[in-house]
This record gives C-alpha cells, sequence and structure tokens, in this order.
C-alpha cells in the first residue's frame, strides 16, 4: 500500500548496516561527535558500526533490529573496549574480541574469543573486515553424520528470550519497526557455514566443498536443511511467544542464490533443495503471527523470483540492480503487486563509492520513483554501505532519501 513517506532502513540488520568507518565520519558531518569519538562495532564479521538512536533520528530511520545477544563469533556484544581500524578510526569492540597478528601483520580472530584453539576468521593486514578461515577436516563420505552440521543450531537459551521479550518492549516504544534477526532459517548461509562461531567445527565446512555438496551430496543436505528446518520453527515458535507483534519483519533468509552474471543455484535446484522448507517456514510466519518474512540474496534473481514469491516470501533484499536482468522497471512491473522490494535505492558497487554527489542524488530520485510507486518500497542501500565511501556522497544520499521520499 502507498505510505505517506518511503520508509527508510539503515542498520536494522546485518545487510542493510554501514561500515564502522563510514558511521564515524558520518557522525562528525553532521555534527553528533567530537573528531576522536569512537563507534562500537555492532557486527565484527563485516566490521559495521552502531546506528545508534541519535543517528537514526538525525537520518529519519523507520526501522529497528532486534537480534540475539552474540556476535557471529560466539562472544556477546559487552563490555566494550577500545581498538583501533588499520585506517585508523577508533571504535569500540566487545571484550571477546580477541586478536593476534600473524607473521605476515594479518589480524586474526577466535571463536567464543578463545586463543587457545585455532582462528576463525582472518582481516588481511590494511584490510577492512574478516574473512572466515577454513577449517575443514578431511571428509570421509562414510563416516558423514548430519548432527555435525547442525552443532550451531540449537534451541534459543531462555535467558536469550527473556533478553529478547525486554529488548523488543524498548525498541517498540521507538515508534518505529522492530525488524527480529533470527538467523536459524537460513538455509545453507555460505557465511555461516566455516562456523565462525564453534571452537572445532566439523561436518562440511568449506565454502568449495558446501557448494559442491549441494550438488554431489543432494541427500546429506537435504536432511541438514529438514533437520534445521525443525529446530527453526521452534525456536520461531518461542520467539513469538516472547516478543508476539511487537515486532514487525523476520529474517527468514540470508542464503545468497545469486551471482553477477546469474544465479548460483538452478531453479530446479531451488525447487528441489531449498524451497520446500523455506515454504514451511513461511506458512508458519503467517499462520502465527503478524510477522513479514524477509529474504536476503545478493546477485542476479530474476530466474528465481517466480519460485521466492511462491514460497511466500514477503519482502526482498538487497535488490541488486547491478547484476544481470534485475532492472529496476521491470522488477517493479512484475513482482511490485507481491514483493517488498526492501533495497535496491542505491547502488553500492559503482555509484554510491565512485560516482559525484549528484550523480547519487540522480539515482535515488529515480529508485524512489520506480520502486515507490504505489508502495512496496523499502528505502535501503544495495548491502552494506561499506569503507572508503566519500562522506559527501553518504551526505548526497540521505539528503536525496529527505528530499524525495
Amino acid at each position: 500500500r502507498q505510505p505517506d513517506r518511503v520508509p527508510l532502513d539503515l542498520g536494522a540488520s546485518a545487510v542493510s548496516g554501514m561500515s564502522v568507518s563510514c558511521v564515524y565520519k558520518l557522525r562528525q558531518a553532521l555534527g553528533l561527535d567530537k573528531p576522536g569519538t569512537p563507534v562500537k562495532v555492532t557486527e565484527p564479521y563485516q566490521m559495521l558500526g552502531e546506528i545508534a538512536p541519535d543517528l537514526q533520528d538525525a537520518l529519519g530511520i523507520d526501522v529497528v533490529g532486534l537480534g540475539g545477544p552474540n556476535t557471529m563469533f560466539g562472544f556477546p556484544l559487552t563490555d566494550w573496549r577500545p581498538w583501533t581500524t588499520f585506517d585508523g578510526t577508533p571504535v569500540l569492540v566487545p571484550e571477546g574480541f580477541n586478536t593476534d597478528p600473524d607473521a605476515n601483520g594479518d589480524i586474526l580472530l577466535y571463536p567464543c574469543g578463545d586463543k587457545t584453539v585455532p582462528a576463525s576468521a582472518r582481516m588481511p593486514r590494511g584490510g577492512l573486515y574478516f574473512d572466515a578461515l577454513t577449517r575443514q577436516d578431511p571428509i570421509d563420505d562414510d563416516d558423514l553424520r548430519v548432527e555435525d552440521n547442525l552443532e550451531e543450531f540449537t534451541s534459543v537459551p531462555e535467558a536469550d528470550l527473556a533478553l529478547l521479550k525486554v529488548e523488543a518492549e524498548r525498541l517498540a516504544a521507538t515508534d518505529r519497526a522492530v525488524f527480529i534477526s533470527f538467523g536459524g532459517t537460513s538455509l545453507g548461509d555460505i557465511s555461516h557455514v566455516p562456523a565462525m562461531e564453534l571452537k572445532h567445527p566439523r561436518g562440511i565446512r568449506a565454502v568449495d566443498e558446501w557448494y559442491i555438496s549441494t550438488k554431489l551430496r543432494r541427500d546429506y543436505v537435504y536432511e541438514v536443511f529438514e533437520r534445521q528446518c525443525e529446530i527453526g520453527l521452534s525456536n520461531l515458535e518461542r520467539i513469538y511467544a516472547a516478543v508476539g507483534d511487537l515486532a514487525a519483519v523476520v529474517h527468514v533468509s540470508g542464503t545468497d542464490f545469486g551471482a553477477q552474471e546469474g544465479p548460483l543455484f538452478s531453479p530446479d535446484d531451488y525447487r528441489a533443495l531449498f524451497k520446500p522448507f523455506y515454504v514451511k517456514v513461511n506458512d508458519w510466519v503467517h499462520s502465527h503471527t503478524g510477522w513479514k518474512t524477509f529474504m536476503h540474496s545478493c546477485g542476479s534473481m530474476w530466474r528465481l523470483l517466480d519460485d521466492v514469491v511462491d514460497a511466500g516470501f514477503d519482502c526482498l533484499n538487497p535488490v541488486q540492480t547491478s547484476a544481470a536482468d534485475m532492472c529496476p522497471e521491470a522488477l517493479k512491473r512484475k513482482y511490485g503487486s507481491r514483493l517488498v522490494f526492501w533495497g535496491g535505492g542505491i547502488d553500492t558497487q559503482r555509484v554510491l563509492p565512485f560516482g559525484t554527489a549528484e550523480e547519487v542524488r540522480a539515482m535515488v530520485r529515480e529508485r524512489m520513483a520506480t520502486f515507490g510507486l504505489g508502495g512496496g518500497f523499502v528505502f535501503s542501500t544495495i548491502h552494506n554501505v561499506q569503507p572508503r565511501v566519500p562522506t559527501e556522497n553518504v551526505l548526497a544520499l540521505f539528503e536525496a532519501i529527505s528530499e524525495y521520499r
């Protein structure tokens, strides 16, 4: 439906945020902080910065995120301490953010902050975020156990549910939409396959081996998804009992199905391996809650979108219009009455980092007119705002959003 203005999301999820260095510079430019004031790193894997309430107010943000208490590395977002990035940005990191340099000057990060076990991620010297390290034991197909690829999918602790309830009440009082990032129903999300939070991951944990396994070990992967779906549905039921309809949107899937030039999986593979379980999750959410379901998938999705819609997803993100066959006008024309486009607002590959401020404004104006027509559009950048984006372009982005929304 057509709203009074186009809603705006920045930072409600780990796929709609901003690098900590960009947040630092933006806060300076808006006069919210003095130089040298550190910004919290709320998502260490991608080094995303906190979009604090004062910044939400300054930019007119309409969505706030509600996630679990731990990072992708398994340590909690508590007990903040100072740290400095390679580019000199002063930041605050959680206590479990324990790092060591290696012989090359790269930075190693550890699961659960435990430096007695092998590191699970590496930031290259001079780098901007972390890469997962492969910790793959030799695979014996005769001894593969589905349980090994399910170790990280557990029942949400009662203490976490109590925290979610309190936080949901606090966030709902801000009069912004509450976005739940649960994460347990994202089937084969390649950022999670290496299990950076596990000290000794077992099963299939290498990125290349996982993709190969979706073909060569199809029955095994299907059973992993089947069991993961059961756990996820149980957790969603318990989360809804705690949070209820204080939340508006739930992040169901963050699995990337598209690459730059086409889909990573054929439509037949999507239907056979993924769709049955997403139908179950979306059906449960729509039958038992007032939530809308959110799917994140980068890349070229055009060939898969009929099945994405048929699986019951309400929102598609990040709407990567720079990928093949992802024409904004065609997307809106064919799917605008059936999908909310949560993203697609500005190209973060080329225009935002390398264009002029006027080119940024022109794209915002164009996307507001295309995706915003008749409603069904939440303005968000195409994935996270990356480091080294000129601050004048970031300011032009939000000035244009305010003008045209």
